[in-house]
């Protein structure tokens, strides 16, 4: 690999990682990244995914205030996107991900609506990120963590739009405390996933070095930016986003 192709992965991974760990759509900037360096489609993928566990190290160490007071609801969540990374790897090990390319763009368009829409009440209520107790979570969230993250570890693009969505919708936190939950979980489905490639799969590990560099450094700024961004905003911004790759995924699928 040239210095130019390792510079620009690098700067692909910052970008790539303040969009994951803000919006949760990191893969549409850097799986196209390795495209551009000639990687393969499915060792893209591959490399992709383990190179994203940086970002998701990144992003949870900047994420502690808001994962404050979390532990109780997070580990039957963790717990299941263990068990649902695991499935979406062996899948993707197992079958081709070309099964999942016309429904992905109206799950993202619909997951994006979601987050356009929604104003969770305790997010009107509170200023600030005070500490306050968690709620009874719905008994389907962690249900809905484990298909998102078979989703996640099988084909993967807008998987954080998808948990963000959902983590929004059925818990009622704020942004901020709702993105950190997002980055953990997916996190977790992304390395247990990662685990799996390392082991029965071929990762271009010259792309996926610098790939992770940038990734850790764009998701330690993430959580950062959405601690300090007003909510409304950063959430039309999120779904707007999420709304144009699902016309661009969309586009793809059925032309």
């Amino acid at each position: 690999m040239s210095v130019l192709e390792f510079g620009f992965l690098v700067l692909a991974g910052v970008a790539a990682g303040l969009t994951g760990s803000i919006a949760g759509l990191a893969s549409l900037i850097s799986y196209p990244a390795l495209l551009a360096i000639g990687l393969p489609p499915v060792t893209a993928n591959i490399t992709n995914t383990v190179s994203l566990v940086l970002n998701s190290v990144g992003s949870v160490s900047a994420s502690r205030p808001e994962l404050t007071g979390q532990a109780r609801r997070l580990l039957p969540l963790g717990v299941a996107a263990l068990l649902g990374g695991t499935a979406g790897a062996v899948l993707l090990l197992l079958t081709p991900s070309g099964a999942f390319e016309r429904i992905v763009p109206f799950l993202i368009a619909g997951a994006s609506a979601a987050i356009l829409i929604q104003r969770p009440p305790r997010e009107l209520a509170e200023e600030g990120h005070r500490e306050h107790p968690v709620p009874g979570d719905p008994w389907w969230l962690a249900l809905g963590t484990f298909a998102v993250c078979i989703y996640g570890g099988y084909f993967g693009a807008a998987a954080g739009v998808l948990m963000l969505a959902m983590y929004l919708l059925g818990t009622g936190e704020t942004l901020p405390r709702g993105n950190a939950m997002k980055n953990l979980i997916l996190g977790v489905a992304n390395s247990v996933a990662a685990v799996g490639f390392v082991l029965f799969a071929s990762i271009a590990w010259s792309a996926a070095l610098p790939l992770a560099i940038g990734l850790f450094l764009g998701g330690r700024l993430g959580p950062r930016i959405v601690r300090r961004s007003p909510p409304g905003a950063l959430r039309k911004i999120i779904a707007v986003a999420g709304l144009a790759l699902a016309v661009r995924l969309g586009i793809q699928a059925f032309s």
